[in-house]
């Protein structure tokens, strides 16, 4: 999706904080954690691939196009510069997938450690503290279920990459927000067309399933155990998670143990469950982080939740919500 419909008069810090080394190594991180190396037909449908660097560069257009405030921009384009190979897989090895924060820990390291970040802001005369943590900024993060420009990028480019909406379907939805305050008295992205934050509201829970379903569960708990094992036995060290997807899978393909378990993976087209562990086969027993967006509608009374006046908006969220993952996930065949 072309980033052009966020914004098309983005300072040039942003640009050129998007072209240092540390963020331009994004550009072969994947948005959907590896997941897109399994022959899984989900993964086929991608229009073309969705980088960790596409997504971060359009959560800051977003946040200049609603804020105008450069620090908020940068931090919003900063925000993911600390995220390994294979995305939250690697929380899946570090047994979090339930939070999925461990791999945010190094944000600030490694900004603070990049001469060509640090250079470009102290050019600005820009702090550190100001550009190295979104959550501070509500427009950039805020807590579930509320919309941020970082939910609303990746429900957007899902939309477009994986479910076949079109452009101009995302373009209208994206002109049809600007700033409200929510209930908590805090700035919140605010839909204004009736029609339009519906539509946004089915995409959302669809990409909210697609982010829990069998498949990606299953894809990222098997490729986090390859990766264990990679490093256990010295094929990949630590610091090859901070490297690219290339040269890890590259990596992994050098020795037979970890080629196979690779080519094993990456052969995987459909998987499917049963009640209990199967003792013949390898299967999977993983809970979900459940991610989703009730957005919030404009009315003559103020910005309320869909799920205030939609029935149907208020059925899928609850539906979500009580999806019980109480069973084990094999490869089907």
């Amino acid at each position: 999706m072309h980033i052009s419909i966020y914004s098309s008069d983005a300072p040039d810090i942003l640009n050129e904080l998007a072209d240092t080394p540390e963020m331009r190594r994004l550009s072969d991180v994947g948005m959907h954690c590896g997941c897109e190396y399994t022959d899984m037909p989900r993964y086929k449908r991608e229009r073309y691939p969705y980088s960790r660097l596409t997504h971060s560069v359009g959560v800051s257009r977003i946040v200049w196009r609603f804020t105008k405030d450069e620090k908020q921009a940068i931090a919003g384009l900063l925000h993911d510069v600390a995220t390994p190979v294979f995305s939250h897989t690697i929380d899946f090895m570090n047994n979090d997938y339930m939070m999925q924060e461990s791999t945010e820990e190094e944000t600030v390291l490694l900004i603070r450690n990049s001469a060509a970040i640090m250079e470009l802001l102290d050019k600005r005369q820009i702090k550190l503290e100001d550009v190295c943590d979104y959550h501070k900024y509500p427009i950039a993060d805020n807590d579930t279920p509320q919309l941020s420009a970082d939910r609303l990028e990746y429900t957007l480019g899902n939309g477009y990459l994986m479910c076949g909406c079109e452009l101009s379907e995302i373009r209208e939805m994206y002109e049809d927000l600007s700033v409200a305050e929510n209930e908590f008295g805090a700035d919140e992205l605010c839909f204004h067309s009736f029609d339009k934050v519906k539509a946004f509201s089915k995409m959302a829970i669809e990409n909210s399933r697609f982010y829990v379903s069998d498949e990606e569960r299953f894809a990222m708990q098997s490729l986090a155990e390859i990766i264990r094992s990679a490093i256990k036995t010295g094929v990949l060290l630590p610091g090859d998670l901070h490297t690219t997807e290339s040269e890890v899978i590259s990596k992994l393909k050098s020795s037979r143990e970890t080629r196979d378990a690779w080519e094993k993976y990456t052969g995987v087209t459909a998987v499917s469950t049963s009640p209990g562990a199967l003792c013949d086969r390898y299967c999977v027993n993983v809970s979900a982080k459940k991610r989703y967006i009730n957005p919030l509608f404009m009315t003559s009374n103020g910005a309320i939740r869909i799920s205030e006046i939609d029935a149907e908006a208020k059925n899928d969220i609850e539906a979500f919500l009580n999806m019980d993952f109480n069973y084990w996930i094999y490869i089907m065949g």
